[in-house]
């Protein structure tokens, strides 16, 4: 399971940049909320031990247990079920004791190491319809127990990470372009019956940010476009340097609490307000960087589950940052999702280090680890 590596295999420059965002995170949240900046700074001390600790373990020899992992996800994701607390109308948190975590989070790593193995023990029958349903099977009882705690944005998370592990692959483009072809028209559709009808498709909280997002003009969502309008303000406040970390202006939209939960789903008004254009343009030249990384191992790895692991970990930095930015930026609706390695969040923090653990490792078995020349960039340059 640990293996002797070559120094200079390992990549520092990730470390590096994770390192970076990770203290501009905790600086943030301690602006935030005083009160969690130790948990934080704590939690990025553990993070980054967790990392080292997973990067020196063989990827593909976890990989074996690859169904155990499966079925570990789903028991995790079964439990919140009947041991799951309620906050804010969702159960998707578990407490021992003091401690409170949400299973869904790890479970997005776990997936990606089960998809990881499975998509390369069926890289020669992808595209038949059998590999094809089996795999849909496979994700859609994961999802269904995210979707019914309910939540929604993991649930279209897990399914867009999935998609794209599934394209990098090998997944034939006459096959993705069929899919869209059915997938768009099923969208428009359910939109019209999200906001023409009364149907339960989702929750009503859900349904009233989509609607608040729609029809902005009328006064009936107002309340729910309050916070990404208090967010815009205060990222445009900040101009180009910002108004410095932990100011006592009265007008900080994070001082003022005109923004709430400031030190998780509305970091980045934090940032753009107090850090300015120039520290927003920081995290996001870091989170590129870190997905630049994972994208760049993922196409030296010795094997198709390296190259699959890094690119599904770099998908959800990146659908999650997006995700996290676009809400505070009123470009979609509201929904809770925290900036990675920014947002106050151990659940979240550790399983994302766990992630870059893994991809640390794929970089340490690239092909000069095993003496090839043969590799597997012809995934990313498909014709």
């Amino acid at each position: 399971m640990l293996k002797r590596y070559k120094l200079r295999d390992y990549n520092f420059r990730l470390i590096l940049m994770l390192i970076a965002i990770s203290s501009i995170g905790v600086l943030l949240v301690g602006s935030a909320e005083q009160s969690l900046q130790k948990k934080q700074f704590i939690g990025v001390i553990a993070g980054l031990i967790l990392m080292i600790i997973i990067s020196l373990m063989d990827y593909s020899w976890l990989l074996n247990f690859y169904w155990l992992i499966y079925a570990a996800d789903l028991i995790l994701l079964i439990s919140v079920i009947f041991l799951g607390s309620s906050k804010k109308g969702a159960s998707r948190w578990i407490e021992i004791g003091t401690f409170q975590f949400q299973p869904t989070e790890i479970c997005k790593i776990m997936l990606i190491m089960f998809f990881a193995m499975f998509l390369m023990k069926h890289e020669d029958d992808l595209n038949t319809l059998k590999t094809i349903l089996k795999s849909l099977a496979l994700l859609a009882v994961p999802l269904i127990l995210v979707f019914q705690q309910p939540d929604l944005k993991n649930t279209l998370t897990i399914a867009a990470i999935f998609c794209i592990m599934l394209y990098i692959a090998g997944l034939s483009y006459k096959i993705i372009g069929g899919t869209i072809l059915v997938v768009i028209p099923l969208i428009v559709v359910l939109l019209l019956l999200i906001t023409q009808t009364d149907l339960p498709i989702i929750n009503d909280y859900q349904k009233d940010r989509i609607m608040a997002k729609l029809f902005s003009e009328d006064d009936e969502y107002s309340d729910d476009l309050i916070q990404q309008d208090n967010s815009i303000t205060a990222i445009g406040s900040g101009q180009l340097t910002g108004k410095g970390l932990n100011n006592n202006k009265v007008s900080s939209a994070n001082k003022g609490n005109f923004v709430a939960e400031s030190q998780n789903d509305f970091i980045f008004a934090v940032a753009g307000e107090e850090l300015g254009f120039v520290g927003s343009c920081t995290i996001l030249l870091l989170l590129f960087g870190i997905i630049f990384e994972c994208i760049r191992m993922g196409r030296r790895a010795k094997d198709l589950s390296g190259t699959l692991i890094c690119c599904g970990v770099a998908a959800t930095v990146g659908i999650q940052s997006f995700i996290n930015i676009a809400v505070a930026t009123g470009l979609i609706p509201n929904t809770g999702t925290p900036l990675p390695f920014v947002s106050y969040g151990l659940t979240s923090l550790w399983s994302l280090y766990i992630g870059m653990g893994l991809v640390l490792n794929v970089g340490l078995q690239n092909r000069k680890y095993l003496g090839g020349e043969i590799g597997n960039e012809y995934r990313f340059n498909r014709t």
